[in-house]
């Protein structure tokens, strides 16, 4: 990874919920905290973590050139949509290899909250 632009994916202490539109899309005490270089930091959850069955594929994909290929994914439920609201990368770069198969989600289209345990 270039010294210029760092990333670090830390585990973060606590309880992190997702809630969109009233309903819990995650609850996990396994996020992580990844932190690149002049950019907030994204908190990325397990997928195993989420309800799923609230996440449609999307056919967006971005390419980061320090994290690889991101896929996306839209919220939907009872007709109510956030497109492109979620994106994971699948198989990041080895630099970002913790968060393989982990979940972020755009701030602005869900409520994050943190909670100590």
């Amino acid at each position: 990874m270039p010294s210029d632009h760092p990333i670090t994916i830390t585990p973060l202490k606590g309880r992190v919920i997702v809630n969109w539109r009233g309903q819990t899309i995650v609850d996990t005490t396994r996020a992580l905290e990844l932190n690149e270089h002049v950019y907030p930091p994204v908190i990325y959850a397990p997928r195993e973590d989420a309800k799923m069955r609230l996440l449609e594929p999307s056919t967006r994909k971005t390419t980061c050139p320090y994290k690889g290929l991101a896929n996306y994914f839209s919220l939907s439920d009872n007709g109510l949509r956030a497109e492109n609201a979620v994106w994971t990368y699948e198989n990041p770069k080895a630099e970002a290899a913790a968060i393989a198969s982990h979940l972020a989600f755009h701030a602005d289209r869900v409520s994050i909250v943190r909670r100590d345990v």
